[in-house]
């Protein structure tokens, strides 16, 4: 079983910047997707950025050349660096872990990002 905990968020105002971290412990694979999701309310969850275990990225278009993607080389960490933050990135931001094969979904408790203007 795996256990993902979520840190990093807060209070930013525009143009600012952070950075969240995700933590996984428990009996961990060297596999897997990592996945940063958000949603704000009212609003449906989206993909802001994935790595695969082969270090692949992915952005979603709004958040490309401002978000980064990374993890640690264990590959038991992912962090969302953010820059130049706006008010519409303000969301409870998730972090997810996911095995290709299908035999592993996993997900932080989330974190909430609020930019302020």
């Amino acid at each position: 079983q795996v256990q993902l905990v979520e840190s990093g968020g807060g209070l930013v105002q525009a143009g600012g910047s952070l950075t969240l971290s995700c933590a996984a412990s428990g009996f961990i694979r060297r596999i897997y997707t990592m996945t940063w999701y958000r949603q704000a309310p009212g609003k449906q969850r989206e993909l802001v950025a994935a790595i695969t275990n082969g270090g692949t990225t992915n952005y979603l278009d709004s958040v490309k050349g401002r978000f980064t993607i990374s993890r640690n080389n264990a590959k038991t960490t992912v962090y969302l660096q953010m820059n130049s933050l706006k008010p519409e990135d303000t969301a409870v931001y998730y972090c997810n872990f996911r095995d290709p094969l299908g035999t592993g979904d996993y997900w932080g408790q989330g974190t909430q990002v609020t930019i302020s203007s």
